[in-house]
């Protein structure tokens, strides 16, 4: 069964839930709001040039959800999700989703993103696979620290390599579709990478390499064959 796996911000969604989780949050009043919105545009500045320090952004990222009870996070991440993501939902992405199931597909979301921002992004997608960064809990409570090896430039490859392995699917030919430079390390590990609105230096690397472009933000679902 070939697997088709998916990167999530700016390439399933138009936008990017972990940027916009920080917006929702300093809106909400959950963090100290210029400090942590100029903290957080700093890290993404990074992310952008390809040199984001991912365990000091996790550190920062994952603090809020141990400052406050669970209850309160569930309410707010329910705002987010419908005042946030549901508008940056693609019905192109959706239709290429769909596509892969239909070719039998197994489907797997793979972001950096953590799952507590993620999870009912997937679900809202119908992707039931999530690969993403896993906040620590421990006594019903998050720590504001990660478990496990962050879903980032090389450790995507580590994480699904070790859930192929895991699922017997190690022998399985392998999707990418991503938009990110960042991402170019599995792109180049799978068999079909698939460079979709690409940042400019994905995009000259696919045009590099001969990889497929496409974009998901025009109106109709993309011609990509799925064969």
């Amino acid at each position: 069964m070939p697997v088709a796996l998916f990167d999530l911000d700016n390439t399933l969604i138009a936008g990017d839930s972990d940027c916009l989780w920080g917006e929702h949050l300093v809106a909400c009043g959950a963090v100290e709001g210029e400090a942590f919105a100029a903290a957080h545009r700093r890290f993404h500045e990074d992310y952008l040039a390809g040199r984001l320090d991912i365990d000091a952004f996790l550190e920062f990222a994952l603090r809020p959800l141990a400052q406050h009870p669970e209850a309160e996070l569930l309410a707010w991440r329910q705002q987010f999700l419908d005042e946030r993501i549901e508008p940056l939902i693609l019905p192109a992405a959706q239709a290429l989703l769909e596509a892969h199931r239909r070719a039998g597909d197994h489907l797997a979301i793979v972001t950096a993103t953590n799952s507590f921002v993620t999870r009912p992004i997937a679900d809202r997608l119908g992707v039931p696979t999530l690969l993403a960064t896993e906040p620590e809990r421990r006594g019903g409570r998050y720590t504001g620290r990660h478990t496990g090896t962050p879903t980032f430039q090389e450790g995507k490859i580590t994480v699904v390599e070790a859930w192929l392995r895991e699922h017997g699917l190690d022998g399985a030919e392998r999707w990418f579709y991503s938009d990110s430079h960042n991402d170019l390390p599995l792109l180049r590990h799978v068999e079909r990478p698939v460079a979709v609105d690409p940042d400019a230096a994905l995009a000259a690397e696919a045009r590099r390499r001969g990889w497929p472009i496409l974009t998901l933000r025009a109106a109709e679902a993309p011609e990509c064959s799925t064969g």
